[in-house]
């Protein structure tokens, strides 16, 4: 620890002496010549220029006035930028984690992903060559054969797509040279038993066409030791294919085609540790103090509190039939109490092996025809993206024992002559060999079939698995006409429209317990009403978006106006229009469904869908019942900016820009057990103001660009989990930080990148949410109670102390359930917890005491509360240093070093959320042979071994409140060759 913060040291002097960039000055190969010629920086000796598309037209990166960092593939090679993931570490004011449904965000300026759910707009907008993609999975995948990448910090809407309120990255691959025949290749080996390649071909054919191919290739081994079954999981088995064309029938037309083809398929963990205060109650799962490597109270959760003997004997099961409850809310040794959870983030105990499959196609063409001074830009890109992922809910075995009674009891009543009918499809679908033998466990189908359908996974422990899928197609086409006169005004004017369907849309959670309450329950509940054996179906839990459409248009256009030789205005406008559609619902215990029936439950012949609340409803918005729920929203919106920037001098530049940002609203998925949240979510705008300088000094020696920068946020989406599921609400947020990034080249041998930015992001005015970690808001008098009909929370309140507690204490004592308990010293939780049922004590509330029971909590003011994923300061530096040997052989050492600050996982804050600062370091040694024709590398990744967390999710109350880490991955080291002629 003590090297790191020497090294840390080392930067901040470093960025006090040269204030930072984390940019590369290698030149960036492109056919396209600059529509700005007149005010193009000349290219320094010792830095050459970087070209970048950001204005949608090629330019010098230090003239554009935008704070945009660009990477050329030698600098993504040179500072091992891999993935989207390793952009964190470089640039200003970037943060990316990965998400708990196999999504990620990437956040710029504190405002990334932070809406979650089918409906939801991407706040980052992420392009291939220009244009937007949906559902992209290319976080997923590695970069190859780029020409470069371009991150573009700030709202954008008048030059790209969608609109993006935090910004853009845009992948720019390599297109074929038609000068020459190329081929390059590189093979990596490193720890894990990596196997990574890499290759490209480029051909010409005749004068006018050329085509090129290149792919990767990235096979290794799990960064995670199972100490249950001693295998390593989460692994990587993956490939990509991208095939280019390019035709120039003349000087002013070029037509690009461009297909890729990714595919991932192995043991991937989507989520890498769960961490929780365990709470001893069993009421919250996981206290509010820290986040511990212990595991959540099972009591807690759906599985358990739905068979246990107090909800069997609230729900009214006859006491002969109690037997079949397979533990008490109340016992001390839960089916997690004698699990054990390693205190190395990279080691877990599961029964049950995670899948991960993942594939994308992309097909793009682009035609840019100039007429005279005038150029035409089309642009179409088809999607179809596919992913599919499962793994063990709760990271943990379970302990059988407690089920020994519950288990006999079945095997019991199969043998009973007028009972046995009832009970012996339970028993063979859940329990074929036995009280002793293996346990079944629904298989997550999109079918709604499971294990009464013959559909289970067996195992000698019980089972609890998740199960995140989407299937999505998308398509857009954008045009785009650009001036280059001669005179003072330029033009640019676009328009675009963008289509994306979401054909299915799951997330699926199944555990025996489920399993179990589905079939005991409904089996109880058909036999004291007559019908013939059922269970209560769909047996797990559902999320399911059964379609979703976008229809999306926007125009858009910018105004360049040079007042003079240096001093230039730009003003943009965009309208925005986008339809959103979706029919979705959430299922799970909700209707009687034969054992007979071995189709979809939903065709149960037991009409009308009767359940445990009566009626299914997947609808609760609207009047009578519904199997789906549908709804259709629109939005439009102006937007636009307006930027000044004056040429100080042609290598010294001055910019001050204004600019509003939009993203459209959406639509939260219906909840099961129903709560009060809205039914959609507004759209979220950004007031942004910045002023910046770009500048090169001493002949190229010194680069030096500075950014200052203020946003005020209108409705910014924020998401929660209720009932199980994501909901999404508005809120509102002021933001404002600083920029600096560097590159110093003493001489050409030499090159040194530094980075540093500062952001400050708070919840603005008087925002009231309840927090999922502490539903009773701080608040000692109240009582958080776990509801035991669907261990949802709720808190009961009154005006004076001890009334709440004195109230539940004698409803619940006529339930035969104890009374409020302290959850202990340390807990983070000032309330009492119990045991009870919401709805009925809401019922029963005596007239004039002042008591309430409010769902899902007492609600807190966030006000001044930062936002999540947003690091309050990042550094960063890396040194580069070119040895010549004879022959045109050269020997390159580099070393990059990277410290992201304090940030918090949720906007709820404390020291439960808090993530820590953290370092990485990467280090390479490259001998090159004459004109790079061939190279070896030595490399080594996360030189500290640091398990650095990037992002928490917090799940829901009938999980146990459980925290999700994502983490950076460990400690890689390897060697490499390659080729390039």
């Amino acid at each position: 620890m003590r090297v790191k913060f020497a090294l840390l040291a080392g930067i901040c002097a470093s960025v006090a002496a040269f204030p930072a960039a984390a940019q590369d000055t290698t030149s960036d190969q492109t056919t396209e010549q600059s529509n700005d010629t007149a005010r193009q920086q000349p290219a320094a000796s010792l830095g050459e220029t970087i070209v970048v598309t950001a204005q949608r037209r090629s330019e010098a990166l230090q003239n554009v006035p935008i704070a945009v960092s660009a990477f050329s593939s030698e600098a993504l090679e040179a500072q091992q930028i891999d993935n989207a993931s390793d952009l964190q570490l470089t640039l200003p004011n970037v943060s990316f984690s990965k998400g708990n449904f196999t999504s990620a965000s990437f956040t710029i300026r504190g405002i990334g992903d932070l809406c979650v759910g089918v409906t939801c707009d991407s706040a980052t907008a992420i392009h291939t060559n220009g244009s937007p993609l949906f559902g992209t999975r290319i976080f997923e995948t590695e970069y190859f054969d780029l020409e470069r990448v371009e991150v573009l910090r700030g709202p954008q809407g008048t030059l790209f797509g969608r609109n993006a309120t935090s910004g853009v990255v845009n992948v720019v691959t390599a297109k074929p040279d038609l000068s020459g025949f190329h081929v390059s290749g590189d093979a990596e080996y490193g720890n894990y038993d990596s196997i990574k390649a890499k290759g490209m071909i480029n051909l010409p054919i005749g004068d006018t066409m050329g085509v090129r191919v290149a792919g990767f290739y990235l096979n290794r081994d799990g960064y995670t030791d199972n100490l249950y079954d001693n295998t390593r999981i989460d692994g990587r088995d993956m490939f990509a294919v991208r095939g280019s064309f390019r035709w120039e029938p003349s000087a002013d037309t070029t037509f690009d085609l461009m297909g890729y083809y990714f595919r991932e398929d192995d043991d991937r963990m989507r989520i890498q540790k769960q961490m929780c205060q365990r709470d001893p109650t069993g009421v919250l799962g996981c206290l509010n103090a820290k986040r511990a490597f212990e595991k959540t109270n099972g009591n807690s959760t759906l599985a358990s509190v739905l068979t246990s003997t107090e909800f069997f004997r609230v729900a009214g099961i006859p006491a002969a039939l109690q037997g079949l409850a397979l533990g008490s809310v109340y016992d001390v040794n839960d089916v997690y109490a004698n699990s054990v959870e390693p205190s190395d983030v990279r080691q877990v105990y599961t029964a049950y092996t995670p899948k991960y499959y993942a594939d994308e196609l992309q097909i793009q063409a682009h035609l840019s025809q100039n007429f005279g001074a005038m150029n035409l830009s089309l642009t179409g890109i088809y999607q179809d993206t596919n992913v599919d992922s499962s793994q063990d809910y709760n990271l943990g075995v379970q302990d059988r024992t407690g089920f020994a009674t519950g288990l006999a009891t079945l095997a019991a009543l199969t043998q009973s002559p007028t009972l046995g009918a009832y009970f012996q499809p339970i028993y063979d679908a859940l329990t074929p060999n036995g009280p002793t033998g293996e346990l079944c466990t629904s298989e997550p189908r999109t079918d709604g079939r499971g294990a009464y359908e013959g559909f289970a996974n067996c195992s000698s422990v019980p089972l609890a698995y998740d199960r995140s899928n989407q299937l999505q197609t998308s398509w857009s086409g954008e045009a785009i006409l650009s001036s280059d006169f001669d005179g003072p005004l330029n033009f640019l004017l676009g328009g675009i429209y963008a289509t994306t369907t979401v054909e299915e849309n799951s997330y699926f959670v199944n555990a025996f317990g489920l399993d179990w309450a589905s079939g005991v329950v409904g089996t109880v509940s058909a036999l004291g009403a007559g019908l013939p054996p059922s269970y209560f179906g769909p047996s797990y839990y559902r999320n399911n978006t059964m379609d979703f459409k976008l229809d999306s248009y926007g125009i858009f256009g910018e105004v360049y106006y040079d007042i003079s030789d240096r001093l230039k205005l730009t003003g943009g406008l965009r309208y925005n229009s986008d339809k959103k559609s979706v029919t979705a619902r959430t299922t799970y215990l909700n209707f009687f469904n034969p054992f007979s029936n071995d189709g979809d439950p939903f065709d149960s012949p037991i009409v009308p869908l009767t359940g445990p609340s009566g009626l299914y409803d997947a609808d609760a918005g609207t009047p009578g019942q519904q199997l789906v729920q549908q709804r259709n929203v629109s939005f439009d919106e102006i937007t636009g900016r307006a930027v000044l920037d004056f040429q100080i001098t042609p290598n010294n530049l001055l910019y001050a820009s204004y600019s509003r940002g939009y993203k459209s609203g959406g639509i939260n998925p219906p909840l099961a057990p129903v709560f009060a949240v809205p039914e959609s979510f507004s759209p979220e705008s950004i007031d942004a103001f910045e002023i910046g300088s770009k500048n090169t000094f001493a002949n190229g020696a010194l680069q030096l660009n500075a950014t200052a920068f203020y946003y005020k946020y209108k409705n910014l989406q924020l998401s929660r989990i209720v009932a199980r599921t994501s909901v999404n609400d508005n809120i509102d947020a002021n933001i404002w930080g600083l920029e600096l990034e560097s590159v110093i080249r003493p001489d050409r041998n030499w090159m040194i990148n530094l980075g540093f930015s500062y952001l400050h992001t708070e919840v603005a005015g008087d925002q009231y949410f309840s927090n999922p970690r502490d539903p009773g808001g701080g608040d000692p008098n109240a009582v958080i109670i776990k509801d035991l009909t669907n261990a949802s929370l709720c808190a009961v309140t009154a005006p004076t102390a001890g009334l709440a507690a004195a109230y539940v204490t004698g409803f619940n004592s006529n339930l035969g359930l104890q009374g409020p308990t302290s959850f202990g010293p340390n807990s983070g939780i000032a309330s009492l917890g119990a045991f009870s049922v919401c709805s009925a004590l809401q019922a029963n509330i005596p007239t004039g005491s002042g008591i309430q029971v409010l769902s899902p909590g007492v609600e807190v003011n966030l006000k001044g509360n930062a936002l999540p994923q947003a690091p309050e300061f990042k550094a960063s530096a890396g040194v580069q240093y070119t040895a010549e040997f004879g022959g045109g052989v050269t020997l390159v050492p580099r070393f990059d070093i990277a410290m992201t600050g304090t940030q918090y996982g949720n906007v709820f804050n404390g020291n439960v959320n808090r993530i820590a600062p953290f370092v990485q370091a990467n280090a390479q040694i490259q001998l090159n042979g004459p004109d790079k024709r061939w190279y070896v590398r030595g490399y080594i990744q996360n030189i500290f071994d640091d398990s650095s967390v990037t992002g928490l999710y917090v799940t829901d109350a009938s999980s146990g409140n459980f925290t999700n880490i994502f983490t950076l991955d460990p400690r890689r080291y390897g060697i490499g060759i390659g080729f390039n002629f």
